[in-house]
């Protein structure tokens, strides 16, 4: 019998951390006061409504998207620093929410707040063992993670449809998701900037809209998909702003904090998202 090969999977504990681990202050120097690192969402809001208002809109957004309500037990994946999971619990009445993440730091943070009903486990969700099953699945950011960059088309999508297959195994078939990723365009991986690839982002690999497509077949039915691509721009912008600010005022010392290069991976990043070079989806799906 020949045995089947191992899966190789993206997003390693320090690929994780070569990012996110770089202090919980600098990030709350620049990012909004729920520490939310991911696009915000303007649609449905006044043209000059805040970046706070739109990171909620987001968050509201997503939790409706899996009919998140009274009593049920969400879990959230690449949870950050719980910006998602106190939404669900304050403004939906979730009774409990599960976050799981890589970085050493959002979870020392989650677990210091203390708040009842939300918890935070260190590990990577292919390892991640939950003790009761969950009503609904959000992940936001991570799943361009998952893959690695010298995996070939196939690998990457059998590595997606491992996920698809654990979010059945963690709802037992039942429970929606939402998933908010950022994937490629108008540019071929061919394209992607080493910067970004090596510097900002090592050992990830984004999808494409049509790997997510095959991944998800059979598992899940994708009921909506939007390319919220110009809100992460926008997102990205103001983000490079405050981190102008921030660096001017003292609060950042680019010294000792990587204030440089952040701010290049912004002004990049938002350049690529109003080029379309990448694209930000937001896709709501259901189990078949």
């Amino acid at each position: 019998m020949t045995a089947t090969p191992e899966i190789e999977f993206g997003g390693s504990a320090s690929a994780i951390r070569h990012h996110y681990d770089v202090g919980n202050a600098f990030f709350a120097a620049w990012l909004d006061p729920t520490l939310t690192y991911s696009s915000a969402m303007w649609d449905g809001l006044a043209e000059d409504a805040s970046l706070d208002e739109a990171q909620h809109r987001k968050h509201a957004y997503h939790a409706e998207s899996i009919g998140a309500g009274e009593g049920m037990r969400v879990l959230d994946v690449g949870c950050g620093w719980g910006a998602m999971m106190r939404v669900l619990k304050d403004d939906f009445g979730v009774k409990e929410c599960v976050g799981v993440t890589l970085s050493e730091e959002q979870h020392a943070h989650l677990r210091g707040q203390k708040t009842p009903g939300i918890d935070a486990v260190l590990t990577n969700w292919r390892d991640f063992k939950p003790d009761a099953p969950f009503d609904g699945i959000i992940s936001i950011g991570a799943f361009e993670h998952f893959a690695h960059p010298e995996q070939t088309v196939d690998e990457r999508r059998e590595v997606y449809r491992e996920f698809f297959k654990a979010c059945r195994a963690w709802t037992q078939g039942k429970g929606r998701v939402s998933l908010q990723t950022i994937a490629y365009g108008n540019m071929t991986p061919e394209e992607a900037n080493p910067f970004i690839s090596n510097d900002i982002f090592p050992d990830a690999e984004l999808p494409t809209l049509e790997d997510i497509e095959v991944a998800a077949n059979g598992l899940f039915n994708i009921e909506k998909v939007r390319d919220d691509g110009l809100d992460y721009a926008r997102t990205c912008e103001i983000w490079s702003r405050n981190l102008k600010r921030a660096v001017r005022s003292g609060v950042v010392d680019p010294q000792t904090d990587p204030a440089d290069k952040y701010s290049r991976y912004l002004r990049m990043s938002a350049a690529g998202f109003r080029m379309r070079k990448i694209a930000l989806l937001r896709i709501a799906l259901s189990p078949v």
